[in-house]
């Protein structure tokens, strides 16, 4: 019974420090943003307003800032400079996709 016991609280412990140590490298914002710029590059590409060229340079640059999220996370946490960063890429992106969807550029 004692045995139980103390398997239990250890269980709890390492619960615990997981829940603490994911949330250092928790980016709920930068994964919103990242779904809504997938969603606008896809019904760019239903809509004709982007052709199969600017859809994929538009999916390399989502690309670079998922790489660029999973190299802030690394270290199992993300500071406030990496947000920052992380953010200004999605500005960027966000960006070249209004761009992209608005140019006189159509898929035929």
């Amino acid at each position: 019974m004692k045995r139980l016991k103390i398997l239990a609280i250890a269980l709890l412990a390492v619960a615990a420090l997981a829940s603490v140590a994911a949330a250092g490298t928790a980016t709920p914002r930068v994964d919103q943003r990242q779904q809504n710029q997938r969603q606008r590059i896809h019904q760019g590409v239903r809509s004709g307003a982007l052709t199969r060229g600017e859809a994929a340079r538009l999916r390399a640059g989502e690309r670079h800032v998922q790489r660029m999220e999973h190299r802030a996370k690394a270290d199992g946490r993300v500071t406030k400079a990496e947000r920052k960063r992380l953010h200004r890429a999605l500005n960027h992106e966000s960006r070249a996709v209004a761009r992209m969807k608005h140019n006189a550029r159509t898929r035929n």
